[in-house]
């Protein structure tokens, strides 16, 4: 990690940290695809989900049974609407164009 990053990088784990012990689960882990914009976050490894539903805000519900495993957030950084911006954050918010993307197939 380069050395300028370091201090954005503290104060945005710090604001996170109110919001992160406010989740109902003591277990979960989150992975972000850059390239297709989407947020995962698991509340179990691995989550073997066997159902999908999706909410009216766009939000995949991956449950187990009856228990929710994980949610998938598609188009995840037009969520940031109303967050305070990071230094230098400001700008790139500003120019980004939500798209709607699917992630790309891996050929066999």
């Amino acid at each position: 990690m380069e050395a300028s990053l370091e201090p954005q990088t503290v104060q945005t784990v710090t604001e996170a940290v109110p919001l992160l012990l406010k989740f109902p689960m003591e277990h979960f882990s989150v992975d972000y695809d850059k390239e297709a914009d989407i947020l995962y976050i698991s509340f179990r490894r691995p989550q073997k989900a066997k159902d999908t539903r999706m909410t009216d805000e766009g939000l995949l519900l991956r449950y187990q049974g009856k228990e929710l495993v994980g949610i998938t957030i598609l188009e995840a950084s037009s969520r940031t609407a109303g967050l305070p911006a990071l230094p230098g954050e400001a700008e790139s918010r500003a120019s980004a164009v939500p798209t709607r993307r699917r992630p790309a197939k891996k050929k066999a």
